[in-house]
This record gives structure tokens, C-alpha cells and sequence, in this order.
């Protein structure tokens, strides 16, 4: 089967990608592409959370949140000073939703459409573990106790029904040498405040607000 050419049109006819590029048109296509996956690829994929998985979920201090919503898709980090997921049994986990800008972009794609996908990272290990599944939100006090952190309770608590978990092929955390101890500085990089000051045209000065939120953040942190 050959690539469709020339319109830049993705599947579903997205138009991403520059035009002039060679696209494959379908599943199919892509399938014969990549050919079968191996034994390991599959039988990893657990529909509840196994003692291993378990292990690693409990350990997770860093995760990434995707929706789905009317508006589109949306992708959040998530991070904790200890256990950044609760298991609360084999096919139940709690996420609770820490002081952050209150924009509630994935909060509220969550009311409109359960499904999620979450991905840990784990410093020192090319290890990530992936769940999917169905979410829904509680601000139930005494839900909301368990999660006390700090003086500071939660917002509110994302609780997912697993669906899906499994471990990711390390590869691409080994290409990237996230934790080499080589990272190259970050320096010459615009700063928050002063990508801010750029959006803002100004109405928000940039000096100051790299000044400020170090103290900010440390007071206002759950």
C-alpha cells in the first residue's frame, strides 16, 4: 500500500504535518509498517494492578496526567513529596490534586470525558509505567483526610478505575540520558517571567516574577 502524498492531511484529516510529505493512509498501512510486536510487548499488559505493578505505582513520585475533553487534549505533570499515587485496591487508584494554578484544564476534561492515561517516572531507572483507564473526581472530607500533606489537604481527589498498566520499553528515557548527570544547563533558555512578560506585552514584569516565586512556591507548595 502506498503513503498518501502531497496534502499534509493526517488520519481524520487533521492537516498536520508540512505539505509535500508522504502520509500513511490508514492502519493498515502503519501495521505493515512496524510488523508484529514481540512476545514481551504484549503479555506486560495487565488489566489490574499485579504485586509488581503495585511496587512500582507506590514508588511513582512523578507522573504525567492525560485527558480528553470537548476542547481537546490536555497532559498535566503530577508530583509529590512521597507517593504522588494512592492504591487504594488492585483496580483502584487516587491522585490527589495539589496546590497549582487553579486552571483545572485536566480536572475539567475529567467531568466530561473519565478516560485518562498516566505515565511515571522514576529518577535513576529507565523504567515508566503507563496506566489507562476511567476517572472521576471527589471532594468527600473524609476522602480528601487521607491526603493531608503538610497542614494542607487536597482540592480534590481524581480516583481511576485501571483499566491498562504496564511498563514502557526504557529506549527513549536512555536516548534522552535524563539521569546521566550530564544534562546540559538550561541557562540560556527564556525564563518563566520572561516568557510571561513577552505574553503579557509587559503587564507582567518578568524580573520580578522569577524573583518572587521561589518564596512563592515554597509557601503555597500543597
Amino acid at each position: 500500500m502506498q503513503p498518501v502524498s502531497g496534502d499534509g492531511q493526517g488520519a481524520g484529516g487533521t492537516g498536520a504535518g508540512p505539505v509535500g510529505w508522504d502520509y500513511l493512509p490508514d492502519t493498515e498501512a502503519l501495521e505493515a509498517l512496524y510488523g508484529t510486536p514481540s512476545l514481551a510487548a504484549t503479555i506486560k499488559v495487565a488489566d489490574h494492578l499485579t504485586p509488581e505493578y503495585r511496587a512500582w505505582v507506590e514508588a511513582a513520585r512523578f507522573c504525567a496526567l492525560a485527558t480528553s475533553g470537548p476542547e481537546g487534549l490536555d497532559c498535566s505533570p503530577r508530583g509529590d513529596d512521597g507517593p504522588v499515587l494512592t492504591v487504594l485496591d488492585p483496580r483502584h487508584i487516587a491522585l490527589p490534586d495539589r496546590r497549582g494554578n487553579n486552571r483545572i484544564d485536566s480536572l475539567r476534561n475529567i467531568q466530561r470525558d473519565g478516560r485518562v492515561a498516566l505515565m511515571c517516572l522514576y529518577p535513576g531507572s529507565g523504567t515508566v509505567i503507563r496506566i489507562n483507564g476511567q476517572a472521576r473526581i471527589t471532594a468527600d472530607a473524609d476522602a480528601l483526610a487521607r491526603f493531608e500533606m503538610r497542614g494542607a489537604l487536597p482540592r480534590s481527589l481524581v480516583v481511576i478505575a485501571v483499566e491498562e498498566v504496564y511498563f514502557q520499553c526504557a529506549r527513549a528515557v536512555m536516548r534522552a540520558g535524563l539521569w546521566s548527570g550530564a544534562e546540559a544547563p538550561l541557562t540560556d533558555l527564556p525564563s518563566v517571567g520572561q516568557l510571561l512578560d513577552s505574553m503579557s506585552k509587559g503587564e507582567i514584569v518578568g524580573a520580578d516574577y522569577d524573583a518572587a516565586w521561589p518564596a512563592r512556591a515554597e509557601k503555597n507548595m500543597w
